[in-house]
């Protein structure tokens, strides 16, 4: 079972990872920045956690308006980091779990967070900022990362309630987890600061100790309030702070605080504390009954002859083989595909066997294998091949066998559209 050795809060300002990058930790302006986080990376190393499930929000990096959502939780397998506008920062990549962040996942829709999930993205200084201070990185990151995504830079955002319910069901979703890993909970954001506007430079250092004190013996108030009221007293960017109830949510009603320090050197009051949970974990059979509920919606559906629910788990394994797939819907895509296939394979960095898949057209075997079928008609679309020439080869028929079972058995469509050459769908294809 894993189990929550603890949490960590932490500041995310771009002046840490600045600091860092820049070796500041002799400069007397920087010095209690590295101060501060000494004592986390010391917790770190004697812990030893498997996974950090980190909590931050992106800077519009790469997340943008045009599809901006509430939680969005990484399930990919690695993650990158972003480069905000001047090249990204001198740090390697950190290995996911996709595994642990599937069942959070499906822990977390069971109780009706309706969470969107995303892999292949970098991660911006809302991550790596505290992550590159926390964790020694050379040649490796000591832990794997899941990032859970916060969206509280577009109004409506979910209130700070919310974010200490999500942080109770984390909790659920942690523990029940078959198997044995250590998990830090990392909270990030914060503390006060406003960086728009003529209040831009706003801080409050009466609230932000006020706040810590709140965030250890009493976050029930802070859960009551409201964004205006985080927003007067910490500033309106300072008001990201409600991400850090989602970690004090996971760690149970009562904490022991292993660490605290506060330092406001300009724009934002960077704070950096430890946590640990002061009672055990949840009953077993408390976890047990939640994961007979998490697995409710799909129970039987394994039984569904020549049916594969398009999961997580195969969503993460196809994942370059439907990226691939997908950016078909761009002439220019679709266009260097027709002339060199290889080269189009190469440059998408499939697998000897997802090529084999494609040049072959082998329809059923690509599903098997984890494409999504909506994929799989653009690509039918761009080389001619009709959707019901794809049915009925997955079901291996030919296409007139497939047609018999139709109502209409001369009906052949695809989503081919104006710009699509002569459709050559005869019955040999497929």
């Amino acid at each position: 079972m894993a189990t929550i050795i603890g949490g960590i809060a932490a500041s995310h300002t771009p002046t840490i990872g600045f600091a860092f990058d820049r070796d500041k930790r002799h400069d007397p302006a920087w010095q209690p920045v590295f101060e501060a986080f000494d004592p986390v990376r010391q917790w770190i190393k004697d812990q030893r956690p498997d996974v950090l499930l980190l909590t931050y929000n992106d800077h519009v990096t790469s997340f943008f308006f045009d599809h901006y959502s509430a939680f969005a939780l990484g399930v990919g397998e690695e993650w990158r980091v972003a480069d905000e506008g001047g090249g990204a920062r001198d740090l390697p990549p950190i290995a996911g779990h996709p595994r642990f962040a599937a069942h959070i996942a499906q822990s977390l829709v069971s109780e009706e967070f309706d969470l969107s999930c995303f892999q292949n993205k970098p991660l911006d200084h809302g991550c790596f900022s505290p992550l590159s201070m926390l964790c020694e990185h050379k040649p490796d990151w000591p832990a794997r990362l899941v990032p859970l995504q916060m969206g509280v830079l577009q109004f409506p955002i979910p209130t700070a309630r919310r974010f200490y319910k999500l942080g109770q069901a984390l909790r659920r979703a942690i523990e029940s987890y078959p198997e044995d890993l250590r998990v830090a909970v990392v909270a990030t954001g914060g503390l006060s600061h406003q960086v728009h506007g003529e209040r831009a430079g706003f801080n409050n250092v009466a609230w932000d100790h006020k706040f810590l004190d709140l965030f250890e013996h009493d976050p029930e108030q802070l859960a009551d309030m409201t964004h205006a009221e985080y927003a007067e007293l910490g500033g309106m960017e300072g008001a990201e702070v409600i991400m850090w109830l989602t970690m004090r949510g996971a760690l149970g009603a009562k904490v022991e605080c292993r660490h605290r320090s506060y330092y406001l050197p300009s724009m934002t009051g960077i704070a950096t504390a430890i946590f640990e949970c002061a009672t055990g974990p949840l009953p077993e059979s408390v976890l047990a009954r939640h994961r007979d509920a998490m697995g409710l919606q799909l129970q039987g559906a394994e039984k569904l002859q020549g049916t594969y629910a398009f999961t997580l788990e195969r969503s993460v394994k196809a994942y370059r083989l439907n990226r691939f797939l997908h950016d078909l819907i761009i002439p220019e895509q679709r266009a260097r595909f027709l002339e060199a296939p290889e080269a189009a394979y190469e440059a998408a960095g499939l697998s000897e066997h997802e090529r084999d898949m494609v040049r072959r057209r082998d329809w059923r075997a690509l599903i098997q294998y984890g494409a999504s079928f909506f994929v799989l008609e653009k690509l039918g679309a761009v080389v001619g091949v009709s959707n019901l020439h794809i049915y009925a080869a997955m079901r291996g028929e030919t296409l007139e066998q497939f047609q018999a079972t139709r109502n209409a058995p001369g009906a052949l469509y695809s989503v081919a559209g104006k710009d699509a050459a002569t459709l050559a769908w005869d019955s040999k294809k497929g």
